[in-house]
């Protein structure tokens, strides 16, 4: 039976995946709120690192750090960090299913991008999309309205690092085995926060909080890894519409966690958003047969 055989399989990976990162954005807030973001974040890569030298040096052994493109390799690893660093940081002022709405953005900056950095076509309706996905933003972020503060900017940087990071993990996908990628990546936020983690850490930890605080590095592992397991089953077109689920579990974590809904005008710049995702992923899996 092929790869590409078991589409429903793919697809409740995503979703389980979405859940997960949704989860871990939420810990994420709540940990935030109350210990230094070095902290918190720190302990999300060094679990994460340590986790995936059990799992897979006794098989892949020093292969983990094989890699043809350092360069790029290292470039995703200051990506990733600075995506935790200003995301995570927006969390503290901003809603967690706007935040990650906005954060959505990225497939859009990424054809921009594209046409931009990489010369590809981008045909009229991506950009079309492109346009329709900003004008979501200007939803959220109305002038007058509560998230209309520059604290926005953050999961906006964020979600600009995020496209950088796409390109780049599409580019090491043909020359690097996937678990090297991630394992690079983690194992360079570990080191990188090291040097300011002195000035940005406390021993007065809840127990409960430490907790979360561990399952920061598995959930996002975890994630990921379901991401490219996903990618066996179904193609990414097929699998593109069900990660925008991730925009509804925030919506449901940001409620019980911490009571946030977002309005009208929040619920219809969030729709907008997706349904622009969703046209350029279309838009781009129907390109070659054009």
């Amino acid at each position: 039976m092929g790869s590409l055989s078991k589409p429903l399989y793919g697809i409740v990976l995503v979703m389980c995946a979405g859940l997960l990162l949704a989860s871990h954005d939420g810990f994420s807030k709540y940990l935030t709120l109350t210990y230094p973001l070095i902290m918190v974040i720190w302990l999300r890569y060094f679990v994460q690192t340590v986790a995936m030298i059990c799992l897979f040096f006794p098989t892949m052994r020093w292969t983990m750090l094989r890699t043809q493109r350092p360069w790029l390799q290292l470039l995703r690893g200051v990506c990733l960090l600075s995506i935790s660093l200003l995301f995570i940081q927006g969390l503290t002022y901003i809603p967690l299913a706007e935040a990650t709405a906005v954060m959505f953005l990225a497939p859009l900056i990424v054809t921009i991008l594209s046409a931009a950095v990489l010369h590809e076509k981008v045909s009229r309706g991506q950009w079309v999309a492109v346009c329709a996905g900003f004008l979501g933003v200007l939803f959220i972020v109305r002038p007058g309205g509560a998230l209309f503060t520059p604290a926005i900017l953050l999961p906006l940087c964020a979600s600009c690092c995020f496209a950088v990071y796409q390109l780049i993990t599409r580019r090491l996908a043909s020359t690097d085995h996937a678990v090297t990628s991630n394992f690079l990546s983690g194992m360079f936020g570990t080191v990188m926060l090291l040097f300011v983690l002195p000035d940005q850490y406390t021993l007065d930890v809840a127990t409960l909080d430490l907790m979360f605080m561990l399952a920061l590095g598995l959930l996002g592992m975890t994630a990921h890894m379901l991401l490219t397991i996903a990618l066996k089953y179904s193609s990414a077109a097929t699998l593109a519409p069900f990660t925008y689920a991730q925009i509804i579990f925030a919506g449901v974590v940001g409620y019980f966690a911490f009571g946030q809904l977002p309005d009208l005008y929040a619920l219809i710049g969030v729709v907008i958003i997706s349904c622009s995702g969703l046209a350029v992923a279309y838009l781009q899996h129907q390109a070659p047969a054009d």
